[in-house]
């Protein structure tokens, strides 16, 4: 079976229902989600399966919703079939509660880093915030998408952030801390709320 069709050779590609530029916001948009889920990918190769179930059955989760997500984005028709739904934000918020239970409390703003896996998954979340920026500028452009990505796109990156820290200290590393941060976070960091 061939891969390729030879029909992007000119700069453009197939959506769902019509045909655009490959540099449109729209599949910026959608390939980005794509980075993220690659990048998720690669943190649940990092992750022990015996220390971490937990995140690995969320990851392989949030995977399928990401495809959900860029399918949506591409879905260009007249009478659009969407996927994705106010349960897995739902989801993402409790999720997020439970994690930030786990780790240390937070005062500070930390560093990306610390385990491998850990490192992973906040490259994974900076990914996200930007398929969300690039989702908002969808929306000012007044391109037609489920507004619910958006939503979900702003929830995952607090979830990778949760996670990225509970990766940190199930195996004893401790959170790297911006040297020059005040004191940030009220309350340890438990009530975060979403950006």
């Amino acid at each position: 079976m061939k891969i390729y069709t030879k029909t992007g050779d000119k700069g453009q590609t197939s959506l769902i229902g019509a045909r655009t530029d490959k540099d449109a916001p729209r599949v910026e948009a959608y390939g980005t989600i794509d980075e993220v889920n690659s990048f998720i990918g690669k943190a649940m190769t990092e992750l022990d399966p015996e220390k971490f179930p937990d995140l690995l059955a969320d990851l392989e989760a949030i995977q399928n919703e990401l495809f959900d997500c860029g399918g949506d984005l591409a879905d260009v028709r007249k009478e659009p079939q969407y996927k994705m739904a106010e349960e897995p934000v739902e989801v993402l918020e409790s999720r997020i509660d439970d994690l930030m239970e786990e780790p240390p409390l937070l005062e500070r703003f930390i560093l990306p880093g610390g385990s491998p896996a850990a490192a992973t998954l906040h490259i994974a979340r900076t990914i996200t915030r930007r398929a969300e920026r690039q989702t908002v500028t969808l929306a000012k452009a007044g391109e037609e998408f489920p507004v619910v990505v958006q939503r979900y796109l702003n929830r995952l990156s607090d979830y990778l952030f949760a996670a990225a820290r509970v990766a940190n200290s199930r195996v004893g590393v401790p959170d790297n801390e911006y040297v020059r941060s005040a004191k940030v976070f009220k309350n340890g960091g438990r009530a975060k709320k979403n950006d």
